[in-house]
C-alpha cells in the first residue's frame, strides 16, 4: 500500500486507572512504547503518524519521545460512549487534509497492548495487502478458553450450559477460537468511511501473535508486565 497512516489513541479520560496511558513501566510511559513502534514502522513505509488525544499532557509526553502534534482530539469522541473507529476515521481525516494526500489504509497501535514487534506489525500489513476484498486486520492470541467446548452461560431454564452447544466433547475438536488482544489493527479507508466504522467486519481477517499479548486494564496488569520486562521475558521497543 503506497499511503499510510499511523494512529495512536491515547485519550485522558480513563476511569478506571487514572493516566494509564502515560504511567510508566519498564522506566517509560506506557505510551512510548507505542511510539517507537511507530516511527520504526513509518521509517520503513514512509506513513504519516498521528497521535490522537484530548491531554495537554499527553501530547507532552508524545513530543518528549519524537511525536509531536498539534491534532487534538475533540471532546465528543473522548468520552466512555465513543467507539475507536470513529475517532480514527476523524483523525484520518484531519491527515488527510493536514498532508494533502488519500490514505490506503490506518494501521492503529493501542497503547495498553504494547507487547508487539516491528514484524507483527508488518505481518498484519502483508496479510490485509494479501486478501484485496478484506476490510480489517487485527491481532490475536489463541483462547485459552472456547465457547464451544469450556465456556458456560446460564439458559432461560434457570440452569447453565455450554455457551454454544454442539457435538464437542474435548477441546481438541472444538473450532478454534482466540482473543482480540488490541494490540494491533489495519483498516482499509473503505472500513472506516463505513457507516458506522467498526474493527470486525463481514470481512476481516486475524493476525496471529506466537508470543504473549495482553491488554492492560487493570493495576495488576501493569505489574505483570513490569515483572516481564524486569525479568527479561519480554522486551518492548
Amino acid at each position: 500500500m503506497k499511503n499510510i497512516l499511523v494512529t495512536i489513541c491515547a485519550r485522558g479520560g480513563s476511569k478506571g486507572i487514572p493516566g494509564k496511558n502515560i504511567k510508566e513501566v519498564g522506566g517509560h510511559p506506557l505510551l512510548a512504547y507505542s511510539i517507537r513502534a511507530a516511527r520504526a514502522f513509518a521509517e520503513r513505509h514512509g506513513a504519516d503518524i498521528v497521535l490522537s488525544t484530548d491531554s495537554g499532557d499527553i501530547r507532552e509526553v508524545g513530543r518528549r519521545y519524537g511525536l509531536a502534534t498539534d491534532y487534538d482530539r475533540p471532546d465528543f469522541l473522548a468520552n466512555d460512549t465513543c467507539g475507536k473507529p470513529d475517532a480514527i476515521r476523524h483523525a484520518m481525516l484531519w491527515a488527510e487534509e493536514r498532508h494533502g494526500r488519500c490514505y490506503d489504509a490506518v494501521v492503529d497501535l493501542d497503547v495498553t497492548s504494547p507487547i508487539r514487534t516491528l514484524e507483527d506489525i508488518e505481518g498484519c500489513l502483508k496479510l490485509i495487502e494479501s486478501d484485496a476484498d478484506a476490510l480489517t486486520v487485527f491481532s490475536v492470541n489463541p483462547a485459552a478458553r472456547n465457547p464451544y467446548f469450556n465456556m458456560v452461560q446460564q439458559q432461560p431454564s434457570g440452569y447453565y450450559g455450554v455457551v454454544l452447544a454442539g457435538m464437542y466433547t474435548t477441546r481438541q475438536s472444538a473450532p478454534k477460537v482466540y482473543d482480540m488482544n488490541a494490540s494491533i489493527y489495519v483498516y482499509r479507508r473503505e472500513a472506516l468511511m463505513a457507516e458506522p466504522p467498526r474493527a470486525v467486519t463481514d470481512r476481516s481477517l486475524v493476525y496471529v501473535m506466537d508470543h504473549i499479548c495482553f491488554d492492560l486494564d487493570e493495576p495488576s496488569d501493569y505489574d505483570y508486565l513490569a515483572y516481564l520486562l524486569d525479568t527479561g521475558r519480554i522486551s518492548l521497543p
